[in-house]
């Protein structure tokens, strides 16, 4: 089970990198790249994985709390990485709001897992 959730915790943060790096990237020009949905993607599928698998493993405890607030963030850059490409795909401008939105919440997402600790 180590070898696992830290292959699944290195997809989780490389999955962010690429959200949060594509966006700083095309800051001046934003808009939302095939990295960021991919990241996306990977972000939320590896950080469901990973509660999955401290679960099972009964490892250490689970917050719920912060794992619904960091799905809730996840889910709504899935969303706004979603959309973001479809518009691209299709040939239309991509909103600036539409594109920040992808990495900013990423960047939170980020924050909320760094900076939200239990010192119980």
């Amino acid at each position: 089970m180590t070898v696992l959730n830290a292959i699944l915790l290195a997809v989780h943060i490389v999955s962010a990198a690429a959200i949060v790096g594509g966006w700083l990237a095309h800051f001046k020009n934003p808009t939302v790249t095939p990295s960021q949905w991919w990241g996306a993607i990977g972000m939320a599928l590896s950080g469901l994985l990973l509660v999955g698998v401290l679960e099972i493993s009964n490892s250490a405890e689970v917050n719920y709390l912060k794992i619904t607030v960091k799905l809730v963030i996840g889910l709504s850059v899935f969303l706004a990485a979603l959309l973001g490409r479809r518009k691209e795909n299709k040939g239309e401008p991509v909103s600036t709001g539409l594109a920040h939105a992808v990495g900013g919440l990423g960047l939170i997402n980020i924050l909320v897992a760094v900076l939200w600790q239990d010192y119980s």
